[in-house]
């Protein structure tokens, strides 16, 4: 079996207000916005797979992130396939785990993360 999706991401440079109003609008989501976490919106789709909308760190657009075991091999193997590593492993908690990101030889970023209970 593959790498299963994990999350999501939708973020902008501009009005994250604005943008998590639409998808909620749009789809029937539910975002809850996180003040202290600059008004980053996680997002309760419904099903399997939640995400989060909020400003921009650095990327601003839509992102999906894969489930990956052991990020470091997993950034090898991208940038053994033609990709490049745009962020290494970095910690989010020990509830969550750790994401990293990747482009893949067209430039599209694509996140990995090793989000414990999850495995493919």
């Amino acid at each position: 079996m593959g790498n299963p999706l994990s999350y999501f991401e939708i973020t902008t440079k501009s009005d994250a207000a604005a943008l998590q109003k639409f998808y909620g609008d749009m789809f029937g989501w539910q975002i809850n916005v996180l003040p202290q976490m600059g008004g980053y919106g996680l997002v309760s789709t419904g099903g399997e797979v939640g995400g989060g909308i909020g400003p921009a760190q650095s990327h601003a657009g839509v992102r999906v992130y894969f489930h990956a075991e052991d990020l470091n091999a997993a950034l090898e193997k991208a940038e053994s396939l033609g990709g490049k590593i745009v962020m290494q492993p970095t910690k989010i908690s020990d509830d969550f785990g750790s994401f990293a990101v990747f482009t893949d030889p067209d430039g599209n970023e694509v996140g990995l993360w090793d989000r414990p209970g999850l495995q493919g």
